[in-house]
């Protein structure tokens, strides 16, 4: 009887999971293992919100696989040394996870292979779990990977769809492996106070509210920041508790521009997969130079912490920075505006966002996170680097009534009109009575700046009424 281990990584369900299929066709016996790995700490994967998170998915996971007959494993170490220990344990034959596209899933599959060939077990690496196309699939001619979004997703829809897999009828855990408690989200600190639940079944129940309630209105309102009309399901496809190609076959099936429109954003993760894989460098270095010299210096660490905080002074770019402080999430229109703000107003570097951005965000991926920034920052994918959004604008378009700012800037919710967007035009007596800091910088003083950092003239520079959407909106 053959005995398999199935290691989880960011594949954190039973449904449509090749990996767990794969293991069970033998017929023997299946290890589900996850192991802990202190290297992803070291790296700065582990923020606070995405502990949390995945505690809820492991323990998810632990109880759907009793519900099996089995039950989940964990372990923590060296991912290398704790499978190879699992295996001698449990005397496996083989293991099989999902493949990665990162330097760190890479660096691990190899040392796993390498390992596993010394103990005379096979290593089965299964692509497409985390999206739908894997990485190389397709490709342009002449080059390894596309750099520009649209004939990307013209091959990417021209795929066959694969038909998702069932979950397992039941499963048996060979005897006596030892596994480690683990602890819940009230046990860590740093956690932002209005994050969500994570785990498959918390997935499937967004999944199925998503689809029946408002994925067809999805193409006209997923601008709208108060309306809050995107699918919240990307937490859910970073730690895999919800199958990609499940979401797109079932987002499919009840078509129409909202399904379609979903679809296409959906894209965008697959989209930044091959890029990274192609490009693992674009993680910490410009996918494309565009010789910037970001400020530097103290005025520049203000002007950062700051934005931080929410106090730039322009309440829709504070609005979505508290909200991602409070929710380890934030609106994708929200992550536009205030990326751009960072970027082109303050001309700070894209990466001191990102930074900031992983060390919340319970979604925080790092094909998605860092390439969306240079998207934004204009060093990566996007065909207008130079474009600038004005946040005053933004706001007045995709929070027009000014709910989304009463809602996170509570200091400015009785304000009305034009002035919840401007409070700065109050005049002295009005202004007194909000706490709230004037701007960090006039708009108009950003943009030269920008554009003599980027030696540009006026007519290179775009603002901000684009209706264009955001890449990977679908997913938030």
């Amino acid at each position: 009887m053959t005995v398999s281990v199935v290691l989880f990584t960011s594949d954190l369900r039973v449904q449509d999971h090749p990996p767990m299929r794969a293991a069970l066709e033998g017929g023997g016996e299946v290890v589900p293992l996850f192991v802990r790995d202190p290297a992803v700490e070291r790296a700065g994967f582990a923020a606070p919100n995405r502990l949390a998170f995945l505690a809820d998915c492991l323990r998810d996971l632990d109880q759907t696989l009793r519900g099996l007959g089995g039950r989940l494993v964990v372990r923590s170490g060296e991912v290398v040394e704790e499978v190879s220990r699992v295996v001698r344990q449990a005397d496996a034959d083989e293991v099989h996870m999902a493949a990665g596209y990162t330097a760190f899933a890479r660096a691990r599959e190899a040392g796993l292979r390498r390992a596993l060939e010394a103990e005379g077990c096979r290593l089965y690496v299964h692509e497409g779990v985390g999206g739908v196309v894997p990485p190389g699939d397709i490709t342009p001619q002449g080059s390894g990977h596309f750099a520009v979004f649209t004939p990307y997703y013209k091959r990417w829809r021209a795929e066959p769809p694969r038909t998702p897999l069932s979950a397992p009828q039941k499963l048996r855990v060979p005897t006596g492996l030892r596994s480690e408690e683990v602890p819940g989200a009230a046990e860590l600190s740093g956690v932002s106070p209005g994050l969500a639940p994570g785990g498959e079944r918390e997935g499937r129940k967004q999944l199925r509210y998503w689809l029946s309630h408002h994925v067809e209105s999805y193409e006209e309102r997923h601008d709208d920041l108060a309306g809050d009309a995107t699918s919240r399901l990307s937490a859910h496809l970073h730690f895999g508790t919800l199958s990609a190609r499940e979401v797109v076959f079932r987002a499919s099936r009840g078509g129409g521009p909202g399904a379609a429109a979903f679809i296409r954003q959906v894209c965008w993760r697959d989209f930044h997969q091959q890029v990274l894989a192609a490009r693992p460098e674009a993680a910490r270095q410009d996918y494309r130079s565009r010789d910037d010299h970001w400020r530097r210096g103290p005025e520049a660490e203000a002007d950062l912490a700051a934005w931080r905080e929410g106090r730039t002074g322009y309440p829709v770019v504070d609005a979505a920075m508290r909200q991602l402080a409070h929710e380890g999430w934030m609106h994708n229109r929200g992550r536009l505006i205030a990326a751009s703000f960072l970027t082109k107003t303050l001309y700070v570097d894209w990466r001191e966002g990102a930074r900031h951005f992983l060390s919340l965000l319970v979604d925080g991926d790092v094909a998605n996170n860092q390439l969306n920034w240079q998207w934004v920052a204009g060093t990566g994918t996007d065909s207008r680097p130079n474009r600038v959004l004005n946040p005053v604008l933004q706001g007045r378009r995709y929070d027009p009534h000014g709910a989304y700012v009463r809602r996170w800037v509570p200091e400015l919710a009785g304000l009305g009109g034009a002035a919840i967007h401007e409070p700065w035009r109050l005049t002295g007596a009005e202004r007194a009575a909000y706490d709230y800091p004037d701007p960090l910088i006039a708009l108009p003083e950003g943009l030269a700046r920008f554009r003599d950092a980027r030696r540009l003239l006026p007519p290179d520079v775009f603002d901000a009424e684009s209706t264009r959407v955001a890449p990977g909106d679908a997913a938030r």
